[in-house]
């Protein structure tokens, strides 16, 4: 998964069961995922946001399947969701890339759909921290970097996993115990990254009370820990260990 010139992008990983496959708009990157056959998820998926990204169309009216996978090794979405409580939980929001019907389209596939808690996750703490980082690539017009990724345990421990079905599919699902989201924004000079600044959120995937999502926060240092994955590896080292180290969200929006 490793392209040099690709900030967002996570470090190679090995395994017969992963699939890494990146979605483009003509010559235009929209976005690339980690997706485990075994398990029908997506480990991470990971993308550059700007304003142009982010426009005024509607919701499209169902899901697809991606064509980069065999439909075999994919959940049936298309029409409805999961069984319980638990919405098709974009990895890359629809509200990211509406400003482009190909790249809003991509985001449909059922691939980048994982089951999470709907009432008081997806629809509260979860899409408010999505609608907060958008805010920050509007408000500095530029161009950020954000990878969202799940978690059926941490590194180390042993956590009972739940698994659900589609409605229109037999498959058994798991589903993620965490979620999480890390955020980059970089400072160049030329085409050299001189700084950057990098923040992590991470959640149970469970209801939440509330929408301040701050307690959450955790460095990208401590992320890696949690899941083995080794992130925003093409930063020069040593803008890589200083920007993986910081835990503020206010910091991140003045970087």
């Amino acid at each position: 998964a490793v392209d040099k010139d690709w900030l967002e992008l996570p470090g190679a990983v090995d395994g017969s069961n992963y699939v890494v496959n990146t979605y483009y708009d003509g010559s235009n990157r929209n976005y690339t995922h980690l997706y485990d056959t075994s398990t029908y998820t997506s480990l991470w998926t990971a993308y550059h946001l700007n304003s142009s990204h982010m426009g005024t169309y509607s919701r499209p009216s169902s899901w697809s399947f991606s064509p980069g996978i065999s439909q075999s090794l994919q959940v049936d979405l298309t029409d409805r969701s999961y069984n319980g409580n638990y919405s098709r939980g974009h990895l890359i929001p629809n509200a990211s890339r509406n400003g482009s019907t190909t790249m809003q389209e991509q985001t449909y596939y059922v691939t980048n759909s994982v089951p999470q808690v709907h009432n008081g996750f997806n629809n509260g703490i979860w899409s408010t921290l999505e609608g907060d980082i958008r805010q920050v690539a509007i408000d500095n017009n530029e161009e950020i970097y954000v990878v969202t990724g799940v978690a059926f345990s941490k590194i180390g421990e042993n956590k009972t996993i739940k698994y659900t079905t589609a409605k229109d599919d037999t498959k058994q699902v798991p589903v993620p115990n965490y979620f999480y989201k890390l955020v980059l924004r970089v400072k160049t000079s030329g085409s050299t990254v001189t700084d950057a600044y990098a923040v992590g959120f991470w959640f149970e995937n469970k209801v939440y009370s509330g929408t301040t999502y701050t307690s959450n926060i955790k460095s990208v240092n401590e992320i890696e820990q949690l899941t083995g994955f080794d992130f925003f590896v093409n930063l020069p080292d040593s803008v890589e260990e200083k920007a993986e180290g910081y835990t503020s969200w206010v910091d991140l929006k003045g970087f």
